[in-house]
C-alpha cells in the first residue's frame, strides 16, 4: 500500500487541529490564526499533490483506488468500519479544495484585517474545510456523514459571522433549516442502505456497497410502485445532495447566504460546500447507474440518473433567469452559482462522473475569482454591494477589472480561450444526444445564453460608464467586513485592493484560462483520468471536428447574449442610481417577477412557512388544551376523589370507631363500678340477684 494511502487523513486533519489550536489561543494572535490556518492548508495542498501523483501511470489497469479502513464501533457481534479512499475522484477535488481555499484563506487576511472577530472568522474557516475535506477522502457513508454534517454546522456559524446583523442572523438559520431537509432524506437513504448491505463502506474488496455484489443484490429488491431499491436509496441520497449544492426546490437558501464576508461566499459557492451535493452525486454513481444497460455515447439511463438530470436543468435555467434581474454583485454570483450547479447536476446525469466533475473543477476556479473579485469590488467602493451605485471601475480597479474580466467570460463561456466554454459546451455535447428526451439541452442553451447576459449586464453597470457612488441613495450597503471604514463618506472615489488580496485573484485567473487544456475534444485528459484511460497526447482533429457544429451553436449563443448585454448595458449606461432599469422599463412585470425571485420564498411563507406555523399553533393547543386538558381533568378528578374518601373516613369510619369506643368505654365504666372491692356490695349484688332468680322462677311456673 502506498504511504499516502494510510496518511491520507492528515490532510482535513491539519485544518481541523489549526481550528484547535485558534479556538484555545487569546486574542488578538491574529497573525497566528492567519499562518496557522493558512499553512494548514498549504501543506494539505503538498499532501493533495502527492495524493494525485499516485493516481497517475496506471493506464490500462481502470482507474487507480486503493482504500484505508479500520473497525470503529461495535454493534452487538457487529463491526462498523470507516476508513478513506483514494482515487482519481478523491485526487482531483483534493488539490482543488486545497488550493482554492488556500487563496482563499490569503485573501481574507487583506479582506478581514480590521474585522474584530479577526481569529473567529479563521477558525471557523480552518474547521469549515476540515469538513469538506472529510467529505472529500471518505470511503464510509457515515464518515461521510459525519463530515457533511460538520460543513453544514461551519456554514452556519460562517454564513451568520456577523451576528449582529439581523439579516444574517435569518440567512444562516434558513441555511441550515433547508439543508437540514436534504439531509434527512441523505440519513434515511444511508440507514437503508446499511440495512440492504449491511455496510457503509463504499469499496471494501469486492465487499462495498458500491460494487458489484452488493449493487446485484439490492437490484432483486423493489419497494413501493415496483422501484427498484438502489432508485430509492439513490434519490433519497440525491435529496441531500439538493439540499447541499441549491438545486430546485431547495434553492432558497443559497442567495441568503451572501449574507456572510465576501470570502465566505467565494468558499461555499466555489470550492466546497455547494460542490459537495455534486460530488456525493458522483462518488455514489454506481449506485445511480445500478441496472442500466451500457451505452454507446454518454451515461447510462436509469430513472435515478433521469430525476438528476431534470433536476439539474430546471434548475440551471430557473436561477440563470432570476440573476437577470438581480442588483446586489454577489447575489447575481449567487444565483449564477445556482445555474452552474444545475449544469453539473445535468451533466452527472446525461454524460457520467467526467463531465459533470470537469465543470465542478473548473467551476470552483473561475467563480472564486468572481466572487473575491466582488469582495475586491466591495472593498474598493467602501462596503456598497449595489451594482446601481459603481460604475467607471475600471479607471480606480484596473487589476480587479482585468482579473473579473477574465473570471466574466470564463463563467459566460466565451469560446475557446476559457475553461468554462469547454466545461460547459462538453455538458451540451452530451445533452444533445440524451437518449430521454432533449428537451434538457434547449434548457442548457436558454441558460447559456442567459449567463452570458446577466454578467455582461454585471460588468457593464460595475466596471464601465461614470461612477455612481457619489449619489445619495436610499439603498444601504449590505456587507462591513471592515469596521474601520464604517465612518467614511461614501463619497470617496473607489481604490484598488491591495497585493494581498489582487494577488490571488491573479493565480485564480491564470487558471480560468489555463485548465480548459484538460478537456478539450482534441486532448481529453480529464475525462481519461477519472477512467483510468490513457489521453493521446497528440492532438486529434477528428474529435474537434465532429463536435464543431455544436461548438459553433455555442459559440453563438454565448456571442448573442454577450452583445446584447453590452448594448442594452456597456453602450447605454445608468446616468443615476435610480434610474429605472432598461429590462424594467421594457417589460415591467416580468422584471419585478425575476427581482422578487418569481415569489418562491413568498409562496414558501404563505404555504409551507404557515402550515409549519399553523401546526405548531395545533401542537401548541392540543398541549396545552387537549393533553394539558386531560392532565388537569385527572387532577381534578384525584383531587375529587381524595375529598370524598376523606370525607368518608372523617364522618363515616371515623364516627362509627369513636362512636363504638364510646360505648364500648361507657360499658366499661358501668362494669368498672361493679368491681369495687367491697364486700358489701358484692352480697347486696348478690342478694338482689337472688330474689330476681326467684321471681323468673315464681313467675315462670305461674305463666
Amino acid at each position: 500500500m502506498i504511504w499516502i494511502v494510510k496518511n491520507l487523513w492528515l490532510i482535513p486533519a491539519l485544518p481541523l487541529f489549526a481550528a484547535g489550536i485558534i479556538a484555545v489561543n487569546k486574542q488578538p494572535a491574529r497573525k497566528l490564526a492567519a499562518g496557522l490556518a493558512i499553512g494548514s492548508m498549504a501543506l494539505g495542498f503538498l499532501l493533495s499533490l502527492c495524493a494525485f501523483a499516485a493516481t497517475l501511470g496506471h493506464h490500462g489497469e481502470g482507474a487507480f483506488r486503493e482504500t484505508f479502513s479500520f473497525n470503529w464501533i461495535q454493534f452487538g457481534g457487529q463491526w462498523m468500519s470507516i476508513g478513506w479512499v483514494l482515487d482519481p475522484l478523491t485526487a482531483i477535488m483534493l488539490m482543488m479544495v486545497t488550493f482554492v481555499g488556500m487563496l482563499i484563506f490569503i485573501f481574507s487576511v487583506g479582506y478581514m484585517a480590521h474585522d474584530k472577530n479577526f481569529m473567529r472568522f479563521f477558525n471557523f474557516l480552518a474547521l469549515f474545510a476540515s469538513g469538506m475535506l472529510g467529505v472529500v477522502i471518505a470511503n464510509n457513508l457515515f464518515l461521510l456523514f459525519v463530515s457533511w454534517e460538520i460543513v453544514g454546522l461551519t456554514s452556519y456559524l460562517l454564513i451568520g459571522f456577523w451576528y449582529h446583523k439581523p439579516s444574517a442572523a435569518a440567512a444562516a438559520k434558513k441555511a441550515f433549516i433547508t439543508t437540514r431537509i436534504g439531509d434527512l432524506g441523505l440519513l434515511l437513504g444511508m440507514v437503508w442502505l446499511y440495512a440492504q448491505t449491511g455496510t457503509l463502506n463504499f469499496y471494501d474488496g469486492g465487499k462495498g456497497c458500491l460494487e458489484a455484489t452488493a449493487l446485484s443484490q439490492m437490484l432483486t429488491h423493489v419497494t413501493i410502485g415496483g422501484l427498484g431499491v438502489s432508485t430509492a436509496i439513490g434519490l433519497l441520497i440525491f435529496l441531500g445532495a439538493v439540499g447541499k449544492s441549491g438545486q430546485v426546490p431547495l434553492h432558497v437558501w443559497l442567495p441568503d447566504a451572501m449574507e456572510g464576508p465576501t470570502p465566505v461566499s467565494a468558499l461555499i459557492h466555489a470550492a466546497t460546500m455547494v460542490a459537495a451535493g455534486v460530488f456525493l452525486v458522483a462518488r455514489v454513481y454506481p449506485l445511480m447507474a445500478a441496472g442500466a444497460a451500457p451505452v454507446e455515447h454518454g451515461a447510462p439511463v436509469t430513472t435515478a440518473l433521469t430525476v438528476v438530470t431534470w433536476i439539474g436543468a430546471i434548475t440551471a435555467i430557473f436561477a440563470a433567469t432570476i440573476a437577470v434581474a438581480q442588483n446586489d454583485i454577489k447575489r447575481i454570483l449567487a444565483y449564477s452559482t445556482v445555474s452552474q450547479l444545475g449544469y453539473m447536476m445535468m451533466g452527472l446525469g446525461v454524460g457520467g462522473v467526467a463531465v459533470g466533475m470537469f465543470h465542478l473543477i473548473t467551476h470552483a476556479f473561475f467563480k472564486a475569482l468572481l466572487f473575491l473579485g466582488s469582495g475586491s469590488v466591495i472593498h474598493g467602493c467602501h462596503e456598497e454591494q449595489d451594482v446601481r451605485k459603481m460604475g467607471g471601475l475600471k479607471k480606480y480597479m484596473p487589476v480587479t477589472f482585468v482579473v473579473y474580466a477574465i473570471g466574466m467570460l470564463a463563467l459566460a463561456g466565451f469560446p475557446l480561450f476559457f475553461s468554462g466554454f469547454w466545461s460547459k459546451d462538453e455538458i451540451l455535447h452530451h445533452a444533445s444526444h440524451w437518449s430521454v428526451s432533449h428537451v434538457p439541452f434547449y434548457l442548457g442553451c436558454i441558460g447559456a445564453l442567459f449567463t452570458a447576459f446577466y454578467m455582461t449586464r454585471q460588468m457593464g453597470l460595475v466596471f464601465f460608464g461614470s461612477y455612481r457612488g457619489h449619489e445619495k441613495s436610499g439603498h444601504s450597503a449590505h456587507d462591513h467586513a471592515h469596521s474601520s471604514h464604517s465612518s467614511e463618506s461614501h463619497s470617496h472615489d473607489p481604490h484598488e485592493s491591495p497585493a494581498v488580496m489582487t494577488v490571488p485573484l491573479i493565480i485564480l485567473a491564470g487558471f480560468a484560462i489555463l485548465l480548459g487544456v484538460i478537456g478539450t475534444p482534441a486532448w481529453p485528459w480529464f475525462d481519461a483520468y477519472l477512467n483510468g484511460e490513457l489521453a493521446e497526447l497528440h492532438i486529434k482533429f477528428s474529435n474537434l471536428a465532429a463536435s464543431s457544429g455544436l461548438m459553433g451553436a455555442s459559440a453563438l449563443i454565448i456571442l448573442t447574449g454577450i452583445t446584447v448585454g453590452w448594448i442594452l448595458y456597456g453602450k447605454r449606461q445608468r446616468q443615476t442610481v435610480g434610474e429605472k432599469d432598461v429590462l424594467e422599463t421594457a417589460q415591467p412585470f416580468l422584471f419585478k417577477l425575476l427581482e422578487n425571485k418569481y415569489y418562491v420564498d413568498e409562496f414558501y411563507e404563505a404555504t409551507v412557512i404557515r402550515f409549519n406555523a399553523f401546526a405548531a399553533w395545533l401542537c401548541d393547543f392540543a398541549d396545552k388544551w387537549i393533553f394539558g386538558g386531560a392532565v388537569l381533568l385527572v387532577k381534578y378528578l384525584t383531587l375529587g376523589a381524595s375529598w370524598l374518601y376523606r370525607l368518608t373516613d372523617e364522618n363515616v369510619v371515623n364516627a362509627g370507631f369513636d362512636a363504638g369506643c364510646g360505648s364500648i368505654r361507657g360499658g366499661g365504666g358501668i362494669l368498672s363500678r361493679l368491681h369495687s372491692g367491697r364486700v358489701q356490695t358484692y352480697l347486696r349484688i348478690i342478694g338482689v340477684a337472688l330474689v330476681a332468680l326467684i321471681i323468673f322462677l315464681i313467675w315462670g311456673r305461674k305463666a
